[in-house]
């Protein structure tokens, strides 16, 4: 079969899948992204194996996470954001810190690693939680506007800023202070003039591009604009050592306070909840029920610390800010989880060395 057909049916079989699972999960009145998920795994390698372009597959699904981000940023506006800065600044930082603390002596105590820099590394791809999953469940419920949504999206923001400064400084943990310090500084450059730049466009480049677009009366011109800047952003943080979830988000809150943003959330829409579903169906076929099985020892541990651990770890930090008490646990209910992100470090730790490949399953 030519490789381009491949793929057609390759997407065709994982929708089909992700739908039909979206539907079961619906009768069962579990959330739909179980279903699409339990769709990934049944048509993925270690289930029927009908998937043959996995990497191409995942590559797209990809556009699904961009798009979901962006049209967040479009929705969650700068004064929005701004009214969050503190928790997510301070408050994101400090789980992220306490969740590597408190991984790394828990590893080291139980034998899971055998140095500090692993337990660290280990640390920070469990301090990560899934903005995907999360934004995608409050925008089902119609939470976006509620303050447990936007304090948990302010740390989810900051961890997503993390990224890359972890995978600028944890492989250099164990090297000397100037390299270590090189590495952040490199890192903290990038973001500095990334900020600098999506200020600059906000102002001056987008509203006037947006307007002229706007005045051709044309929609599907006006579409494809927004789309390349969506995902040129993205890729412009992807290259500057951020991630894509943080170019998109900010290309959506560059649009967020212009005279087209609602023009723009409606055109994007649909193209986010089909390229959505296919990302959440490729988590799903990433997942090998057999290796839970055999690793269910080590996969309840890791499970319990990001579950009870972090949970724990936010509550408090929450409430020190001084949000209500509702806030603060289900913050820390939403925080409860790790995201798409700590299979990248856990990748990147994997070709290192300093975490072992049982890990990032």
């Amino acid at each position: 079969m030519q490789e381009d057909f491949r793929l057609i049916v390759d997407l065709v079989t994982v929708l089909t899948a992700a739908s039909l699972g979206g539907l079961l999960a619906a009768f069962l009145r579990f959330p739909v992204i179980l279903g699409y998920i339990g769709g990934g795994i049944l048509v993925g390698p270690t289930g029927l194996a009908l998937i043959k372009e996995l990497v191409q597959v995942e590559t797209l699904a990809q556009f699904g996470v961009a798009f979901l981000l962006f049209t967040l940023g479009v929705e969650f506006s700068l004064s929005q954001l701004k009214k969050v800065k503190d928790i997510a600044l301070g408050g994101g930082l400090l789980q992220i810190l306490l969740t590597i603390g408190v991984t790394t002596a828990i590893a080291l105590g139980v034998g899971w690693v055998q140095t500090p820099v692993q337990g660290i590394f280990l640390g920070g791809i469990l301090s990560l939680s899934s903005t995907a999953v999360v934004v995608r469940i409050w925008m089902e419920t119609d939470e976006m506007e509620t303050p447990h949504a936007q304090v948990t999206l302010g740390i989810l923001i900051a961890q997503d800023l993390a990224l890359g400064l972890m995978l600028a400084v944890l492989p250099t943990l164990d090297q000397p202070i100037d390299v270590l310090g090189f590495s952040l500084l490199k890192s903290l450059g990038g973001a500095a003039l990334f900020g600098a730049g999506a200020v600059a466009g906000a102002i001056w480049v987008i509203p006037p591009l947006l307007g002229w677009v706007a005045r051709r009366n044309s929609r599907e011109l006006f579409l494809l604009t927004v789309i390349v800047l969506c995902l040129g952003i993205a890729l412009l943080t992807e290259a500057l050592g951020l991630s894509i979830e943080v170019g998109a988000f900010v290309a959506g809150l560059m649009i967020s306070e212009v005279e087209y943003s609602d023009q723009t959330l409606t055109d994007v829409e649909p193209l986010r909840n089909v390229f959505a579903t296919l990302f959440f169906a490729s988590v799903g076929m990433l997942i090998d029920p057999l290796f839970l099985w055999e690793n269910f020892d080590l996969i309840l541990g890791l499970v319990t610390i990001v579950m009870i651990g972090k949970f724990l770890i936010v509550v408090p930090i929450v409430r020190s800010f001084r949000y209500p008490p509702k806030v603060a646990l289900i913050a820390g209910l939403g925080l409860a989880q790790i995201g798409e992100f700590s299979f990248v470090l856990a990748s990147a730790g994997q070709q290192l060395g300093l975490v072992s490949r049982r890990y990032i399953y």
